[in-house]
């Protein structure tokens, strides 16, 4: 069973050019909202033809593909290369401006932890704990986000039914629980370099540990 949203409305929208280092470059129409239950400054950004896709939604025809992206100051922004979180943005923005859709800018950073107790994180891993090893030793969870806003903003733009941009299996499964139907989980790329290769080599062992039973698009 769904569990009840408290319901949001859009507070306004704004057309922002984006561009990217490598070059690539497109617009977003970037919606903020009202009665987020964190209260946080959540953002969505409609790529590509969104109006058409939601459209076509509505006619009962194919689902918009759709990634919450987790806020990641030190991958994002300064192009940290300890996680993927920046490749993956880039990758997410054109992949979803390419088919019309929405990326949902979630300002989870660190997991849900913080940007402080992430560097905190990293430090211990340097001492050998594994990403998630990290959160557990500063007595925090192994990944404590929450998609309850990610909902919200689906319901209030129109959005009931997704494609999942996302290989991370807990991702489907509370936006399922919360609501929205995953018709298709599609993965995002590998983004392996030498400074990221034990961090990607625990994500993918703690995906494959907790994987659901939803569609997924190998």
């Amino acid at each position: 069973m769904s569990e009840a949203l408290p319901v949001a409305t859009v507070r306004t929208q704004v057309t922002v050019p984006l561009a990217f280092p490598d070059g690539y470059a497109t617009t977003a129409r970037v919606f903020s909202f009202k009665g987020l239950v964190d209260g946080r400054e959540h953002l969505a950004l409609g790529l590509g033809d969104w109006a058409s896709a939601l459209d076509r939604l509505a006619a009962g025809g194919a689902a918009p593909l759709v990634r919450p992206h987790s806020e990641c100051l030190t991958g994002d922004v300064f192009g940290s290369q300890r996680c993927d979180c920046g490749p993956q943005l880039r990758e997410a923005v054109q992949r979803i401006a390419e088919t019309g859709g929405f990326l949902l800018y979630l300002r989870q950073e660190g997991r849900g932890i913080g940007l402080y107790a992430k560097l905190d994180a990293y430090a211990l891993q340097d001492a050998g704990l594994d990403t998630y090893q990290a959160n557990v030793a500063l007595g925090r969870g192994e990944d404590e986000r929450d998609y309850t806003v990610a909902a919200q903003m689906l319901a209030t733009l129109g959005v009931p039914r997704i494609r999942l941009l996302s290989s991370n299996p807990d991702k489907a499964e509370q936006l399922t629980r919360l609501g929205v139907a995953v018709a298709e989980q599609v993965p995002t790329g590998v983004f392996l370099s030498a400074a990221n290769a034990d961090y990607l080599a625990a994500k993918a062992a703690k995906a494959a540990s907790s994987a659901p039973d939803l569609p997924v698009n190998r």
